[in-house]
């Protein structure tokens, strides 16, 4: 298993199918002053997490929040120890509150996890909203597609364009809550950022700009 790393200025990679269990997404920390997660991983790894948070010479007692950027298992399964053990609050789009309140179609039963309900704190709606957290202003922009509740965070630092599109890579399919047309749409707003660096959710890190227009042309092209 690898070693948590920084990325780029306050932003670092602690969890994963490299550094956290073979189940996670990508798991992003952010030094806002607060500290900030994007996801949360499939939850037979939450230990794991918080000792490559400790690794990297953050305290996890300021965990403040946990930004869900879709309601699937392997990004959400860790949400209800974290608010128990942290009291993290979680931020999450109206359209996917649901499955993370019950654990509806959030395909636990494919990663043989049991799922934990967990409540969300701050329920996004719109478009487009931006949510300043320590000494950082996070920009969601609503993505359906992947999930109907799918968002993007966008957060520029140190002059850079830091875009987190977790799963660009879909899939896509209505077992998973997807929609191939809204999909299109929604990849085409992210590919229109013109982001310097992509977080994805499974790929890692993509950069600088012209790679990630061209890693999210490739998913559009194969949907259109």
């Amino acid at each position: 298993m690898g070693q948590p790393y920084k990325i780029f200025e306050d932003i670092y990679l602690v969890g994963g199918s490299d550094v956290s269990h073979s189940m996670d997404c990508c798991v992003y920390l952010i030094d806002a002053g607060d500290l900030v997660l994007i996801d949360s991983g499939a939850g037979k790894s939450t230990d794991r997490i918080i000792d490559n948070i400790k690794t990297l010479g953050f305290e996890p007692d300021k965990l403040s929040t946990v930004m869900v950027t879709h309601a699937h298992i392997d990004h959400i399964g860790a949400l209800h120890d974290l608010k128990q053990k942290y009291g993290t609050k979680i931020i999450a789009h109206k359209d996917d509150v649901k499955a993370i309140v019950t654990g509806e179609k959030v395909g636990a039963e494919y990663y043989g996890v049991k799922y934990k309900p967990c409540m969300v704190d701050i329920i996004l709606e719109g478009e487009d909203t931006s949510i300043k957290i320590g000494q950082h202003d996070f920009e969601f922009i609503h993505i359906p597609g992947h999930t109907p509740g799918s968002i993007a965070i966008v957060l520029d630092i140190g002059g850079e364009s830091i875009l987190f599109g977790q799963d660009i890579h879909g899939p896509y399919s209505a077992e998973w809550g997807g929609d191939p047309e809204k999909a299109i749409k929604s990849l085409k707003v992210m590919q229109d950022i013109n982001a310097d660096m992509l977080c994805e959710g499974h790929y890692g890190i993509i950069k600088p700009a012209a790679k990630v227009r061209e890693f999210i042309q490739g998913f559009i092209s194969e949907l259109g």
